[in-house]
């Protein structure tokens, strides 16, 4: 039988305040809710009644978690914003950081550490008077200088992992990462008085001007160019956290000059395919991303990669690989559709690509093994296949890209298939 908090209905009566205050401390610990989502859990409550105290909690539950991962973001702050009447000295406590090993006590950790700064923070701006005059015999002070992670540590901490601020303190370090990338040489020629191979045409014609006697031999060398960079952002459910992370990456790219990428395109894709390319041309990376999720219809929906893939091989494949771009798939490869279609359609794109990367965030467990039939038929077609699960995983692109023949990584590639 599901359990549920021991509840005590507020007794200053203001239930429509306090739903309101609660909704915004989910919406800091990261929980997408707007203005009709509040209204429409006031709604919802005053039509259930307080008749079975469980009414309450299911329908604040009903309204405001919409994912599994949800849950224990919303417990933590609901357990302590209805029922702890000393809500405000638990969350403190509970932003001491713990270390622990097992994955579900960090996600529960993460949680915990979420809803305390919503909590926390929501409950300052409260108790905070509105005139200055009134606050000036007593203020609280807080060192959180011991709570606080280093970028060292942030660096290598699991973005599903991160709190609320160190998620933003993380989006500030992936605005500062570059990407760079090594020019590609054509074989169009251009003069250059100290390339290799001799002009004979302009030195014949410069020797046409001197009455046929050549007074200088003309060089030239091979020409250079950028590529393009190409990202296909898988944005289902169990990649939302790591694909935001991703994104906001892409968008530091694609907006910093002088990185040597000629133009950078992001498609992304669920139960289908949507080119958001347009959108990370903002210089606001929250206004960008927001325009993109307006746009991506299927965000944190089911996952059919293998048709995404053809439509994008069908469709945008000639337009933004025929200069010899590098793809970067971002994706758990968790499929349910034909692997033999996916395996078709991933054998396409390996062939369009200059290098395919593809970048899992499965790869964050020691013990991770191919045994996924979609990841199992994609993974034969990839030139690199890193994790992608932190800052530090991010960073080590530069060397997936910057490595065009890396035969070990192949070797690494089928040893895992045989495993």
């Amino acid at each position: 039988m599901a359990q549920y908090p021991d509840l005590s209905i507020p007794e200053d009566g203001k239930l429509v305040d306090n739903i309101t205050h609660f909704a915004r401390a989910l919406r800091r610990a990261g929980l997408p809710i707007g203005p009709g989502r509040v209204q429409t859990a006031i709604a919802a409550v005053a039509a259930a009644g307080f008749e079975r105290r469980a009414d309450f909690y299911w329908v604040l539950h009903s309204v405001f978690v919409n994912r599994p991962e949800e849950r224990q973001v919303f417990n933590q702050i609901f357990r302590l914003y209805w029922r702890d009447p000393r809500y405000l000295e638990h969350m403190m406590s509970l932003m001491l950081p713990a270390i622990r090993n097992v994955a579900e006590e960090k996600a529960a950790e993460a949680a915990a550490k979420r809803a305390a700064e919503a909590l926390t923070e929501g409950a300052m701006a409260r108790e905070r008077p509105q005139d200055s005059r009134e606050s000036e015999k007593t203020e609280i002070e807080i060192d959180a200088s011991n709570t606080a992670a280093s970028e060292e540590r942030l660096r290598s901490l699991d973005f599903e992992q991160m709190s609320a601020d160190e998620a933003a303190a993380a989006r500030r370090m992936l605005a500062r990462l570059a990407l760079p990338v090594k020019p590609l040489a054509t074989r169009r020629l251009m003069a250059d008085p100290r390339g290799q191979r001799p002009d004979w045409r302009r030195t014949m014609r410069a020797a046409l001007r001197q009455g046929g006697e050549v007074t200088a031999l003309h060089h030239r060398r091979p020409g250079t160019r950028w590529p393009a960079l190409v990202v296909l952002c898988d944005i289902s459910g169990s990649m939302s956290q790591y694909s935001r992370m991703v994104l906001h990456f892409v968008h530091a790219v694609a907006n910093r000059q002088g990185q040597g990428w000629a133009k950078v395109h992001a498609f992304t894709f669920g139960t289908r395919l949507t080119n958001i390319t347009r959108h990370l041309r903002a210089r606001d990376v929250d206004a960008a991303l927001a325009a993109a999720g307006r746009e991506a219809q299927d965000w944190q929906g089911g996952t059919r990669i293998g048709a995404c893939l053809r439509a994008f091989n069908v469709e945008w494949s000639r337009r933004v690989l025929g200069q010899g771009a590098v793809v970067l798939l971002i994706s758990d490869g968790l499929d349910r559709d034909d692997p033999a279609a996916l395996a078709r359609e991933m054998e396409r794109l390996h062939l369009s690509a200059r290098r395919l990367i593809w970048l899992n965030p499965l790869l964050r467990w020691d013990d991770f093994a191919p045994r996924a039939r979609g990841i199992r038929a994609m993974l034969p077609h990839v030139d690199a296949f890193r994790a992608a699960h932190s800052i530090a995983s991010l960073e080590s692109l530069a060397e997936a890209i910057s490595d065009p023949q890396d035969r070990g990584e192949k070797a690494r590639l089928m040893a895992m298939l045989d495993h």
